[in-house]
This record gives C-alpha cells, structure tokens and sequence, in this order.
C-alpha cells in the first residue's frame, strides 16, 4: 500500500454514476476530479460481494459526504461497468464507480492481489483520501476482505484538509 504523504498515482478509468444515463459509460479521472476538491478513492474486490456491499452502502450511507460538496468519491474494482451500473442501481450508491479492468491502479497504489479465489488481478479493500495537491493524507488496506474500514478515520482525514484549506 502507498504510504500516506507520497503522491497519488494519476488514472483514468472508464464507468459509470447513477446521475448519467443508464447506458452511458464515462471516462473519470483522478486529475480532473482533484480540480474540484479531495477525493476519496475506495478499492473493493467486486460488485455483489456481500462484504463489499458492506462498504460501499457504509459509504454511502454516511451523511457527512453531504456535508461537503467538493469531495469526490470513487469506488474501484476490476469489474466492468456494466456489473457497476447494477450494482449502483441495486444499492442505490450516490458515486461513480470505475472500472479497473486489468487491476493496473490497483497495482499502482499497491492493493491488489496477484490471485484472490481463483481470479486474477483483484483489488483490494483499500481507502485513500487525496488532497487537491494530489498527496496522499489517508491510506488504509487490508488482506483481509471481510474487514471493514475505520470509515471515521477517514472523516477525520477529510476534516483536517478542510481545517488547513480554511487556515489559508
């Protein structure tokens, strides 16, 4: 896993959000989301996995990414767009979700299993919270897929760049 203070490896990746048309797979990337604010990027290992569902509706659930409309939130795992938009749909998440088809940003930011049950190249439960500058200021993982992320931490992360943004 990428440490916190290095630099956040850049990425486009196609996918897909509930507010486009059901059809539509966009291109999202990570330079163009930090334009607008930090981003909170979310690896899983794959749609419909009830550990994964887990996360992401916790995610979504949470109502402090209300609070702050410049934060970006991608969920990213090697399944396809099409898997995505259902799972979107199913679940009712609120933020894009990419596809990492060959599990290359995963391999980027050193969270990815080489063979998880069988399948190859597979993401893993990850969180990273991105300042605008692109630097790293959170990052969690584990190789356990049945652990759920500290998602508090992950406020707390996102409150200290709105105090040092606020300071300037």
């Amino acid at each position: 896993m990428l440490p916190e203070g290095t630099t956040a490896p850049e990425f486009t990746l196609p996918g897909t959000a509930m507010d486009r048309d059901a059809s539509e797979v966009s291109q999202y990337s990570l330079a163009d989301a930090l334009q607008r604010g930090p981003v909170i990027l979310n690896f899983y290992l794959f749609d419909f996995h009830p550990e994964c569902t887990e996360h992401m509706c916790s995610l979504h659930d949470l109502l402090w990414f209300d609070l702050d409309d410049r934060v970006t939130v991608f969920g990213i795992s090697t399944d396809r767009s099409f898997s995505h938009r259902a799972f979107a749909e199913t679940e009712e998440l609120a933020f894009a979700l990419l596809s990492d088809s060959d599990g290359s940003v995963a391999e980027s930011y050193d969270v990815f299993y080489e063979e998880f049950n069988g399948h190859k190249r597979i993401a893993k439960r990850s969180v990273f919270v991105v300042d605008t500058d692109g630097t790293i200021r959170y990052a969690w993982s584990t190789d356990d897929p049945t652990v759920q992320p500290d998602l508090s931490a992950v406020k707390d992360a996102l409150e200290g760049l709105q105090t040092v943004h606020s300071d300037d």
